[in-house]
């Protein structure tokens, strides 16, 4: 059975070979999981219904910048139409680079700690306070730079998991913290901050996946894909559209919401 959409017969070679790689975890008796992340939410807009309209009954965590969170976004998360899959994770506190070296960081390890704390715990109470229960204890930190000597700050801030970038060393890179990372950011931010590309999209998710199968990265790690709703074009509207109507056809994958992905760090709650 081909879970290609007829349109896919001319476009890369990349769409077969995420379709085989699927078909392989199947065959073991194995499901390929994944999840979404969107960062930068702050208010609702236009090119976030176009998002959740493309997810359809695919779920995303928004991770929004606490300080610019808008009342309105809570408001359209609430909405009795919105998805109940839709989460809340925290995306620093106001997405200000405090970084001395040329990699940008909202919470280098220069940084004291108490500042960072005081930044941890006021953007989680925000997040409280405007979403509930949507507002996940998950921190994105902004550029997926967090040092990791401020980890153990976590609990008193609210906080009990962190997603960052790559294939995650440890789910545990501190006591009680799970860490639950994306590895393909579809942003090209290097150049015109458009889209990466089919080819390169459907490598990285495809090289993740058979890594995972083979046991070469931590196979309980669900492969994560990040957007960027403000910065999204058609050819990415487009890639996600095929990617959903695949994923969500063939039984060898499951996309998992942020309760899901971060089950760990709720039940510690």
């Amino acid at each position: 059975m081909s879970y290609l959409p007829c349109e896919d017969s001319a476009t890369t070679v990349g769409w077969p070979n995420l379709v085989n790689e699927l078909d392989q975890w199947r065959d073991a008796g194995r499901v390929a999981t994944l999840w979404w992340r969107d960062d930068d939410a702050a208010t609702a807009s236009n090119r976030l219904d176009r998002l959740v309209s493309i997810a359809g009954e695919v779920p995303i965590s928004l991770a929004v910048i606490p300080a610019a969170a808008d009342p309105g976004l809570a408001a359209w998360l609430t909405c009795p139409s919105r998805s109940p899959r839709l989460a809340v994770l925290q995306h620093g506190w106001c997405h200000v680079n405090h970084a001395l070296n040329p990699k940008k960081s909202e919470f280098p390890p220069e940084r004291s700690r108490t500042a960072v704390a005081s930044d941890l715990a006021t953007g989680r109470a925000r997040l409280t306070a405007l979403f509930g229960t949507r507002a996940l204890p998950v921190l994105a930190p902004p550029w997926n730079r967090f040092a990791s000597c401020f980890l153990p700050l976590f609990p008193a801030c609210g906080l009990g998991a962190i997603t960052r970038a790559k294939p995650r060393r440890t789910p545990w890179p501190a006591p009680g913290i799970t860490e639950v990372n994306v590895h393909i950011d579809l942003v090209a931010w290097a150049e015109d901050r458009g889209f990466i590309g089919e080819e390169a999209a459907l490598d990285g998710i495809v090289r993740h996946l058979q890594a995972r199968r083979l046991g070469e990265v931590d196979a309980q790690e669900p492969t994560g894909i990040l957007t960027h709703h403000l910065v999204q074009d058609e050819a990415t509207d487009m890639f996600l559209r095929r990617l959903v109507a695949i994923t969500e056809e063939h039984p060898g994958t499951s996309w998992l919401d942020a309760a899901e992905v971060f089950a760990d760090a709720l039940c510690a709650e």
